[in-house]
């Protein structure tokens, strides 16, 4: 399954590392590539259903920046949502792909019967679960992925300043304008 994924997507792993050298995107970004509002956004990372994981908003002036992986789990949790599936359940799938690397998420695929979701990885285990009829729609995230970085592509990232560099952009100003 790994062949195919390089073959639809060379460059994908990639892109994926912008989450990795301590670069993201703003909120405006992640709601227009999700389509979703900030509200939702806003929400969402207050509860602690999807945090953004290259910079969390440090008080007033700063920003939120989510990294690649956050923005692919965004993109799910939406697809879940407009599919019918409970709040309770999406935060269940939510720690579930939380644990796992981007290169396992790629050969993910997710299924729901409309209120349990079941995660295969392999042919098998999904004609398995079809075979039970149990699965009636599904998120392949590898294709999602692809998506995504196609997408995210179009965004230049920015650079996260961690708390200890001047995280608090009204700080930095005051500081610039006071010298």
């Amino acid at each position: 399954m790994q062949e195919s994924l390089d073959e639809m997507a060379p460059d994908l792993f990639k892109v994926r590392a912008v989450g990795d050298d301590g670069a993201g995107y703003r909120a405006p970004v992640v709601t227009e590539i999700v389509g979703i509002t900030y509200r939702q956004l806003d929400y969402w990372a207050r509860t602690d259903l999807v945090k953004p994981s290259a910079r969390a908003a440090t008080g007033s002036g700063s920003q939120r920046l989510y990294d690649f992986k956050d923005i692919l789990v965004l993109k799910v949790v939406k697809r879940l949502l407009d599919a019918g599936i409970s709040l309770q359940n999406v935060r269940v799938a939510v720690d579930h792909l939380r644990a796992h690397g981007t290169a396992e998420l790629a050969a993910t695929t997710l299924f729901s019967d409309g209120h349990t979701i079941y995660e295969c990885t392999r042919d098998d285990e999904v004609l398995d679960l079809l075979r039970g009829g149990q699965g009636v729609f599904g998120i392949a995230v590898g294709p999602t992925m692809t998506d995504l970085a196609g997408q995210i592509s179009q965004f230049p990232p920015e650079a996260a300043v961690t708390a200890d560099q001047g995280a608090d952009e009204l700080a930095a100003r005051r500081a610039r304008r006071a010298s």
